[in-house]
C-alpha cells in the first residue's frame, strides 16, 4: 500500500505565506495568475467541479474541515492561528485558504457554443457581480463575460458571492468592441436591461441572447457603446432603481420561463 504523504507545516513566516497574502489584491491576482478560495464549503465545491488547488493552507483546528478523500495531503499546509489571519480576506477567517490556478476562457469558448450568457457590462461592486454569476447559472446561461476594467473574476468577494457558480461556469475578460465583434459573429444579439426598453412582460426574448447587466443607475451605457435590443423590469413603487444582482435576476429567470428548458438540457432544475 502506497505511503499517504504527510501534511507540511509552515511557521508563520514562512515566504510561501508571503505569495498567498498577495492575493488579497488584484495586482497580486495579476501577477502570479492564481487566486485564493476560502473555507471548506467553497473548497469542496471547487473539488465537484473538478478544479485541484495548487496548495492548501489550514490551521491544525481546521484539518478535519478538508473534504474527505480528496487527496490533498501533498499540497497542504497547516499555519498558525495568527498567519491564516493574514491570509484570510475576511475578518473572520474560516481557517482554510486553497490557491487555484486563475484560468480563464476565451470569448470563442464563452460564445462559440452559441448557449445564453451574460455580459457584465461595467459592473463595479463585486458582491453584485458575484450574485449575478450565481443567478445566471441557476436560471441557465452557461457563461458570462466580465468587461475589462471592470471587477475582475477571481475578486474575493466575486468568488464568494458565486456560491460556487465562479468554478462551473465559463468565463471571459474582454473589451466592449471585442464582446460586440464577437456577438455578431457568432449570431448572438445583446440584450440591455435599461429603463427605456421594452417591458419585461411583453419582451419576447431571442433564442441567443447576450444579455449585459450594467450599473445600477448608469446602466450598460457607460461601458457599452451599443446593442442591439432593450428590456427594462416594470417599477411600480418610488425606489430610484433595482439592485444590479436583482435586476438581473429577474431578467434570467424571464429569459429561462420563457424558453421552458430549451437550452437547458441535462441540468438538474432541484436547487433553488
Amino acid at each position: 500500500m502506497a505511503k499517504m504523504a504527510q501534511v507540511t507545516t509552515l511557521g508563520a513566516h514562512s515566504p510561501k505565506l508571503d505569495a498567498v497574502r498577495a492575493l488579497r489584491t488584484r495586482k497580486g491576482r495579476r501577477e502570479q495568475r492564481r487566486y485564493a478560495v476560502e473555507g471548506p464549503t467553497m473548497l469542496a465545491e471547487a473539488l465537484a467541479a473538478g478544479l485541484r488547488p495548487e496548495a492548501v493552507y489550514a490551521t491544525a483546528a481546521e484539518l478535519e474541515g478538508l473534504p474527505p478523500g480528496a487527496g490533498l495531503n501533498d499540497v497542504t499546509f497547516t499555519v498558525p492561528d495568527r498567519a491564516m489571519e493574514r491570509l484570510s480576506d475576511l475578518e473572520t477567517p474560516p481557517g482554510i485558504v486553497a490557491v487555484f490556478p486563475a484560468l480563464l476562457a476565451s470569448l470563442e469558448e464563452v460564445l462559440g457554443a452559441g448557449k445564453p450568457a451574460v455580459l457584465l457590462a461595467g459592473i463595479a461592486d463585486p458582491g453584485n457581480a458575484g450574485s449575478l454569476l450565481r443567478s445566471a447559472e441557476i436560471f441557465g446561461l452557461s457563461g458570462a463575460v466580465f468587461a475589462a476594467g471592470g471587477v475582475e473574476p477571481h475578486n474575493p468577494k466575486v468568488v464568494r458571492a458565486t456560491m460556487g457558480a465562479v468554478f462551473r461556469m465559463q468565463l471571459a475578460v474582454a473589451g466592449a468592441d471585442e464582446v460586440l465583434e464577437a456577438a455578431q459573429r457568432h449570431g448572438y444579439t445583446v440584450v440591455a436591461a435599461s429603463r427605456d426598453g421594452i417591458a419585461l412582460p411583453d419582451f419576447r426574448f431571442p433564442e441567443r441572447p447576450l444579455i449585459a447587466i450594467g450599473h445600477e443607475r448608469r446602466g450598460v451605457t457607460g461601458w457599452l457603446p451599443r446593442y442591439d435590443r432593450s428590456v427594462a423590469i416594470p417599477q411600480r413603487g418610488e425606489g430610484e432603481s433595482l439592485n444590479a444582482a436583482i435586476a438581473g435576476g429577474i431578467i434570467f429567470y424571464a429569459f429561462s420561463q420563457q424558453f421552458d428548458g430549451k437550452f437547458f438540457e441535462g441540468q438538474t432544475t432541484e436547487k433553488p
